[in-house]
């Protein structure tokens, strides 16, 4: 449960720090005085998206830190590598800088705000007034019936048969084209082939001709070099090389070497030179006879030069890319001159994979229709204790369109039905139900999903709206009810409701200094008194106001004590 939020710079509230408890806990305040604010700070520390706007004015981040105990052995703990302390809390916060920049912990370990908003998922449920829109939406209904039928198992072994049979369909699109088309891309492709294949591209090849090509254009200064070489180190007619020059001293010493241990070393240091010249100049030999230009070289390098570098321009940057271009062109050929026998067989491939999505899809719709069952008798229990007694509830079922019948989600068009009146028939929600019921009927979706639901803290935004009277104390009764098996957190501005509260927060705005600031007040029996009678008759509170709002508190603590836990 979410037992204490510290808020520091968030919109109008400077700093705060709110304990809650067990049990059913009710935010009450003026229109205006922030208690949206706090239910945005929980958002935010549970990786919803928020603005730099939210930042408190003249400040540069704002702060958000909440500690849960009692948790559960969640999931995200052992993906993530973090878990509660030895006390069993965990501690989160997040910090809103005015950048754009967050700085998120989990215990004390950095994490992104992707990360927290999936820690999030699995700590607290929070329903605003827009969930009562997502009840009208009826492409949701769907998810509400799979997450109250526990299907999502089912719904993903459907789904991974649904994605083979895609997949499959779009290798049958690919393949599939008219025969014009056809054989204008079979002819590109031939084209394109053989001028590759006639090139006759070798890998490394360009390489080799740009070396070739700077040695052919420097071939006089290169014979002129080598040759001048070659002759001093092995000589000529006129002149001794140096390998002559090492032969003689070597011989010299080698008649003096017996008389001391240094002349016999640099006698055989000589005689390793005279062998390192003879073989450069045996290397040099070789160059030197190597170098036979043909005047013609030249011109044939440089052109083919100019035919790789044209043909870089089309197929690639590089021989190797071109060399790989022509075996893709190569195997699309095939694929097109082929296409036919590959036809055939994925359309035999999608026709088994369509019948074992059939299948799959039959299985969820049968859970589905089971789930619907038990379903509209919860919803319709909740209800009639919702002072909806009158009510009919069902789920409608109808074929997905489309030639198959399948998507993604299955075979099923769902759509929740509702008839509030007697002789009523059963309609779309959406063309039946007033705001109040809108938000019995959200409260009672709600209360029935979250009994399969792991999540400890359920927080209610406002969900009371279009409510009042006899029902409001209905949905009281509800959440109070509610709130024995997990922490309810509600903003509510029914008197009713907050009646029934464990504990009980007054949100209120003060100015101080040319400021506004919000105060959040955990209220003792006496404060609830005025605030339920404030409630109830407005700022003005006499005594009869007042006697009412006690008279509500001594209603709501007998319901409580006489309720079993």
């Amino acid at each position: 449960m979410l037992s204490l939020l510290h808020i520091e710079n968030i919109a109008l509230i400077d700093r705060a720090d709110i304990s809650f408890g067990h049990g059913f806990n009710v935010l009450t305040g003026e229109t205006g005085a922030g208690k949206s604010i706090i239910i945005d700070a929980i958002g935010a520390v549970l990786g919803e998206r928020t603005s730099r706007d939210l930042i408190r004015t003249g400040e540069k981040s704002a702060l958000v830190t909440a500690l849960f105990q009692g948790l559960p052995d969640l999931p995200w703990f052992h993906e993530n590598g973090v878990g509660p302390d030895e006390n069993g809390e965990l501690l989160i916060s997040r910090k809103i800088q005015g950048d754009g920049k967050n700085l998120c912990r989990v215990g004390g370990v950095p994490c992104t705000v992707l990360q927290l908003k999936a820690l999030g998922a699995q700590l607290i449920d929070i329903h605003g007034q827009h969930d009562g829109q997502q009840l009208l939406d009826e492409t949701c209904h769907l998810n509400y019936l799979d997450s109250f039928g526990g299907l999502e198992g089912e719904r993903g072994a459907y789904q991974e048969e649904y994605h083979r049979l895609e997949d499959i369909r779009r290798k049958i699109a690919a393949l599939q084209m008219d025969e014009a088309e056809k054989a204008r891309r079979m002819d590109t492709l031939q084209f394109q082939i053989d001028e590759l294949e006639r090139a006759a591209l070798q890998p490394g090849e360009e390489e080799m001709l740009e070396e070739r090509k700077g040695i052919l254009r420097s071939a006089d200064q290169l014979m002129e070099a080598v040759g001048s070489a070659y002759y001093a180190v092995f000589g000529s007619d006129s002149q001794s090389g140096a390998a002559s020059l090492l032969a003689e001293a070597e011989g010299s010493l080698s008649r003096v070497a017996s008389l001391s241990g240094e002349l016999s070393q640099l006698a055989g240091a000589v005689s390793e030179l005279r062998y390192a010249a003879e073989d450069a100049a045996d290397r040099l030999r070789e160059v030197k006879e190597s170098l036979d230009f043909s005047p013609r070289e030249l011109d044939e390098v440089e052109s083919r030069l100019d035919q790789l570098h044209r043909l870089k321009k089309k197929y690639g940057g590089s021989v190797q890319e071109m060399l790989d271009y022509l075996s893709r062109c190569r195997e699309e050929l095939d694929r097109i001159e082929m296409a036919d026998d590959s036809l055939a067989k994925l359309k035999q491939q999608r026709k088994d994979q369509l019948a074992q999505t059939r299948a799959r899809g039959e299985v969820l719709s049968q859970k589905r229709r089971q789930a619907a069952e038990t379903l509209k008798a919860r919803i319709e229990e909740e209800l009639r204790q919702l002072d909806m007694p009158k009510v009919r509830f069902e789920v409608d079922f109808a074929p997905k369109p489309g030639k198959s019948g399948l998507d993604e989600t299955g075979m099923d068009e769902v759509c929740f039905l509702m008839s509030a009146n007697v002789g009523e028939t059963l309609k779309p929600i959406a063309k039946v139900a007033s705001g109040g019921e809108l938000s019995r009927i959200m409260l009672a979706l709600k209360n029935v999903l979250a009994e399969n639901d792991s999540i400890q803290t359920l927080i209610f935004d406002e969900v009371d709206t279009g409510v009042s009277g006899r029902a409001a104390g209905k949905v009281a009764e509800k959440m109070s009810r509610l709130s024995r098996s997990c922490q309810v957190l509600c903003v509510t501005h029914l008197a009713q409701i907050a009646a029934m509260a464990d504990s009980h927060y007054s949100v209120h705005k003060e100015e101080r200094a040319g400021r506004t600031y919000t105060q959040v007040e955990d209220l003792d029996r006496q404060g609830r008194k005025e605030e339920l009678a404030r409630l109830t008759g407005g700022a003005h509170l006499s005594q009869a106001i007042l006697e009412g709002a006690e008279e509500l508190l001594r209603e709501a603590e007998a319901y409580k004590a006489g309720r079993p836990h």
